[in-house]
C-alpha cells in the first residue's frame, strides 16, 4: 500500500521524464558528449593522443564501481536523493573540466563522472517504474533509455557548434546542460522510503533464466564495441575514406540509438521481452558481421544505424525481461537491474581492453573484431535458446 501511495505521487510523465534526464546526464552526455571532443582536445594541445583516450577509459572503470555501489549508496538515503545528488556530482565534473589542470586532474573527474553514470543507470529505470502502468512499461522503459540515445546523437553536432568558443567554452556548455536538466528532473522522482533493502532486494532467486541474462547481455556488451570504439577509425583510416565520413557514420549510430529503445520497448509490450531479446541479438550478429561481408557504403551506414540502435534497444529489452523474470516483487527487479548494469560494465570494460589490445597487435584488426563481436552475441543466442528449452521442458514434466 505503501509502494502504491507512493508511486501516485508522482504523474507517470514526469517519473519517465525525470529518468529520461538521468540517462542523458550520465550517459549521454558525461560519456558519449566526450568521444567526438577527443580531436579537439589533442588539437588543443591540452592532451597527447594515448591520454585523451585513456581519460575515455577512466569513464568506462568508474562507470563499473558506480553501479557495482549504486544499491549501497541509495540503502540508507532512498533512491531520490542518490539520483538527485548524482546529477549534481555529474554536472559538477563537467564543470571542473574546464580547467585545464592536467592529466591528474581530467582522470579523477572522469572517473568520478563514470561512477556517477553507473549509479543512475542503475537506479534511475527502478526508480520511476512502480508510477508506470504495467501495460506502458515497455515503451517508457524504451523512452526512459533513449535518453542516452539523445545524446549519442546530439554529440556529432553540438561539440563542433561549441568549439566555435573553444573548449573551455565546450566543457561549460556540457555542464550548463547537466544542471539545467538536473533541475528538471528534480521533482520527477517519486518518492521512496529510506532505509535499508528489502531481503528480497539482497537475495535474488537464483533463476537459470535470470543468471542467463546476465551473461547474455555482457555478452551483447562485448558485441557492440567495435562500432562503439573502432567504427570511426575503420571507416576513416582503415577504408581511408577521411574523418568526414567517419563522423557521418557515428552520426548515423547516434541516430540509430536515439530510435532503438523505442522500438525495443514498444516490441516488449507487444510481443513479450523474451521473444524480444531473442530477435533483438539476431538484429544485433547480423548487422555486426556485416562490415565483414561488404564494406560498400550503403551497407556500412545500415550496419552504422542498426547497430547504435540495438546498442540501447536491447538495454530497454533487458530492462523489460529482468522484470518479467521476477513479477510482482519490486524490489528483487531494481536488484536484478543493477545486476544487469554490472554485467554490461564488465563485459564493455573488458571487451574495450582486450580488443584494443588485439587491435594494437595486428596490422588489420578490424575483421577480427568485427568477428568476434559476432561470435559473441550469437553465443548469447545460443544460451538463451538452451535455456528457454531447458525451462520448457521443466515445465512439460511438471
Amino acid at each position: 500500500m505503501y509502494q502504491a501511495a507512493a508511486a501516485a505521487e508522482v504523474r507517470p510523465w514526469r517519473a519517465t521524464g525525470a529518468a529520461l534526464c538521468a540517462n542523458l546526464v550520465g550517459i549521454g552526455i558525461a560519456r558519449f558528449g566526450y568521444t567526438p571532443l577527443i580531436p579537439a582536445l589533442i588539437a588543443a594541445g591540452w592532451f597527447a593522443p594515448s591520454a585523451a583516450v585513456y581519460l575515455g577509459a577512466a569513464n568506462l572503470a568508474g562507470y563499473l564501481g558506480g553501479a557495482l555501489g549504486a544499491r549501497a549508496l541509495a540503502a540508507p538515503i532512498g533512491s531520490r536523493a542518490t539520483l538527485r545528488g548524482a546529477m549534481l556530482l555529474t554536472a559538477a565534473s563537467l564543470f571542473a573540466c574546464a580547467l585545464p589542470f592536467g592529466f591528474w586532474w581530467f582522470f579523477v573527474w572522469r572517473l568520478l563522472s563514470g561512477a556517477t553514470g553507473g549509479v543512475l543507470m542503475a537506479l534511475a529505470a527502478p526508480a520511476v517504474m512502480g508510477a508506470i502502468p504495467p501495460a506502458r512499461r515497455g515503451i517508457a522503459g524504451g523512452t526512459i533509455i533513449a535518453g542516452i540515445g539523445f545524446g549519442t546523437a546530439a554529440s556529432g553536432t553540438l561539440v563542433p557548434w561549441l568549439m566555435r568558443w573553444g573548449v573551455v567554452a565546450t566543457w561549460i556548455g556540457f555542464g550548463a546542460a547537466a544542471l539545467l536538466l538536473t533541475a528538471i528532473a528534480w521533482n520527477g522522482w517519486p518518492m521512496a522510503q529510506a532505509g535499508p533493502p528489502r531481503p528480497a532486494a539482497r537475495h535474488i532467486p537464483a533463476r537459470p533464466a535470470l543468471r542467463a541474462l546476465y551473461l547474455e547481455y555482457a555478452l551483447s556488451a562485448v558485441g557492440l564495441v567495435p562500432h562503439m570504439v573502432f567504427l570511426v577509425d575503420f571507416v576513416a583510416r582503415g577504408l581511408g575514406r577521411g574523418l568526414p565520413a567517419g563522423g557521418y557514420h557515428w552520426v548515423l549510430f547516434g541516430a540509430g540509438a536515439l530510435l532503438g529503445p523505442l522500438v525495443g520497448g514498444h516490441a516488449g509490450d507487444r510481443i513479450g521481452f523474451a521473444a524480444a531479446l531473442r530477435l533483438a541479438l539476431v538484429v544485433q550478429a547480423g548487422f555486426v558481421a556485416l562490415p565483414l561481408v561488404t564494406v560498400a557504403a550503403p551497407w556500412l551506414e545500415l550496419s552504422s544505424f542498426a547497430v547504435g540502435g540495438v546498442m540501447l534497444g536491447i538495454v530497454a529489452i533487458t530492462l523489460g525481461r529482468s522484470r518479467e523474470l521476477l513479477p510482482g516483487d519490486t524490489a528483487a527487479q531494481a536488484a536484478a537491474w543493477g545486476w544487469c548494469t554490472t554485467a554490461f560494465a564488465i563485459g564493455q570494460a573488458v571487451a574495450g581492453y582486450g580488443f584494443s589490445y588485439l587491435f594494437a597487435q595486428s596490422a588489420e584488426g578490424y575483421p577480427l573484431l568485427f568477428a568476434l563481436a559476432a561470435l559473441a552475441v550469437i553465443l548469447a543466442l545460443a544460451l538463451d535458446l538452451a535455456v528457454g528449452l531447458t525451462m520448457r521442458r521443466r515445465a512439460a514434466l511438471g
